[in-house]
């Protein structure tokens, strides 16, 4: 039976692999489909589905994955990193365009701060020097560890985030983040399925979980991914019985990002990881028509 993946990043975020990368291993994986839902940016859409849809043309569709248009946007509720994944997004749209360029462009100052603050503690780097380091790719601090790392200035890559760039740290800028409501209406705006991702990793406890759910379901969330790498067992009960709860359909994937997750593969995450293309389906008939 095969599988699909819903929840995949690219070189375009913080993933290793290029968009068409990407959809020759997912073809090579068996995958029915995956989604492409890197951080905060469509930059790699373009790529991945003209690439698919060229395969297609010169092998007559054969194994070639639907590649679903995605995004995962950063959000905070209550001082916690919530993400809100959108499906189906028609990233085209240019009012969508506007509002996500908004976004970016926030992240841009902050990016800039952050390099300001770095040569403050001693640190030779720029905006641009990462961008040169890193291009095409939407500048995470995974980005900031790793320069320090390469030149360097620490020898891991959790140095880097415990002396510099973690949270209270030195170097640190708190992003200007959405709420997670602001979130599912701008995935709206896109015409695409808004999904909560990986609910259980979030540091709120059961009831406080409930509350934003019940929030975000009343501001049109469509799902909830309850089927994810890390999820025992007993997490994948508790989220589907949250999206039952509250009507939510159930998403599912392995937040893939190449060799910067080592052991997560796509579509089958650590191992026991597996989305039936039915949950595909479901979504799909939620796409506003």
């Amino acid at each position: 039976m095969q599988a699909i993946d819903l929840h995949v990043h690219s070189n375009r975020s913080d993933g290793t692999l290029s968009p068409a990368q990407l959809v020759d291993y997912a073809r090579e994986k068996g995958l029915k489909a995956f989604a492409l839902t890197d951080h905060d940016t469509i930059d790699g859409l373009e790529e991945a589905i003209s690439y698919g849809e060229n395969l297609r043309a010169e092998d007559g569709g054969r194994a070639v994955p639907e590649i679903v248009p995605g995004i995962e946007l950063s959000t905070e509720y209550h001082k916690q990193d919530i993400h809100i994944l959108g499906l189906f997004i028609d990233y085209r749209r240019p009012a969508f365009r506007e509002s996500l360029q908004a976004f970016v462009d926030s992240r841009i100052g902050r990016n800039r701060k952050m390099c300001r603050l770095l040569q403050e503690a001693g640190i030779r780097i720029t905006y641009e020097d990462l961008i040169s380091a890193y291009p095409d790719a939407v500048i995470t601090r995974a980005h900031y560890a790793r320069y320090l790392l390469d030149h360097g200035y620490v020898r891991s890559l959790p140095e880097a985030f415990e002396r510099y760039i973690g949270d209270h740290c030195p170097c640190y800028v708190p992003r200007e983040k959405v709420t997670p409501v602001q979130a599912v209406r701008l995935v709206q705006e896109a015409r695409g399925v808004p999904v909560m991702a990986h609910p259980g990793l979030y540091h709120l406890g059961r009831e406080q979980l409930d509350t934003l759910a019940a929030e975000l379901k009343e501001a049109g969330l469509a799902g909830l991914e309850a089927i994810y790498s890390t999820y025992s067992p007993a997490e994948e009960r508790q989220m589907r019985a949250l999206a039952s709860k509250y009507g939510l359909l159930v998403s599912g994937g392995s937040d893939f990002h190449g060799a910067a997750k080592p052991g997560l593969d796509l579509g089958t995450g650590y191992g026991k990881l597996f989305v039936p293309c039915q949950i595909l389906e479901d979504l799909r008939k939620a796409v506003p028509g």
